[in-house]
């Protein structure tokens, strides 16, 4: 994490100040905590990774096989206690964490997917901002081009494998964290552009939008997803049309630009291994607040 980063980020529970202890710094600060003194909360930060989720047993519960991999990656005594400690208090281990590393695959194999370019061509006609921020990251593939065209950049994801893959990309004005879409860091931290792409099976719809609003004062709001609902378990409750979105954005004060006001048809395609591929159509909406 770049020490930079604390001053922009806040308690997810109750948006208090947070309290940084290094415990190894080499250029960014390889290992320590962040502490929230109003609700007492602890977030580690391991591999350059701040992990800001609001109940971090849960967290390892779902991803057991990444406690045991946390553990072995921390090298201070005082990580390997608090990680000891958290790991002996998980109960109900879950293998969320195999679904993640299998998506960081995919999308390091897809990496050349005409959507992307498409999706860097409209970002680089926006203005600069000082602040962006990418909701659901995932390995920093659009993130890395959004650092290069605005001040700042923020990426979060839930998968501490996608985040670790994004940390290899090398730039002092990006950095990443673990974190929820929701319940994100960024207390009342106005951004001037957002942008979150295809997460609409994983993220309540109409959540997000909300988030995003109360993030934007002034600004644009980048949206894509293909509306692929059929995720089991893992798929949002309340799932939303094209229509239904763009008539959301706009009751949250955003003006659609020209060219995005209906359904578009993007080709996203996923190499899900050698001999399988995924082909998607994502709609694209980018909203703006002036």
């Amino acid at each position: 994490m770049h020490e930079f980063s604390a001053g922009y980020i806040r308690c997810v529970r109750c948006s208090g100040k947070l309290e940084l202890e290094i415990l190894n710094h080499s250029g960014e600060v390889n290992e320590g905590f962040l502490y929230c003194n109003k609700c007492k909360l602890t977030f580690p930060i391991i591999s350059k990774i701040p992990i800001l989720v609001d109940d971090f047993i849960s967290y390892l519960s779902n991803r057991i096989k990444l406690g045991g991999s946390l553990y072995l990656k921390a090298k201070h005594h005082s990580m390997k206690s608090f990680l000891k400690k958290s790991l002996s208090k998980v109960k109900k281990p879950g293998n969320i964490n195999l679904v993640e590393e299998r998506w960081v695959r995919i999308y390091q194999n897809s990496t050349r997917s005409q959507f992307y370019s498409i999706i860097r061509n409209k970002l680089d006609k926006l203005p600069k901002s000082k602040l962006a921020l990418e909701h659901g990251c995932s390995i920093g593939t659009i993130s890395r081009f959004m650092a290069r065209h605005n001040d700042i950049t923020f990426g979060i994801d839930r998968s501490f494998n996608g985040i670790l893959a994004a940390k290899k990309i090398k730039a002092e004005n990006l950095d990443f964290f673990v974190a929820d879409s929701i319940g994100h860091p960024f207390g009342n931290q106005k951004f001037g552009l957002v942008v979150a792409l295809n997460l609409l099976e994983l993220v309540e719809p109409k959540q997000l939008i909300r988030t995003a609003s109360k993030q934007i004062r002034q600004g644009t709001f980048v949206l894509s997803d293909p509306y692929d609902y059929d995720r089991g378990e893992r798929s949002v409750r309340n799932q939303v049309t094209p229509e239904d979105l763009r008539k959301e954005l706009i009751r949250y004060g955003f003006s659609l630009i020209s060219g995005t006001k209906k359904p578009s048809f993007i080709p996203w395609k996923l190499n899900l291994n050698p001999r399988t591929k995924l082909n998607y159509s994502v709609d694209l909406i980018i909203g703006e607040k002036t």
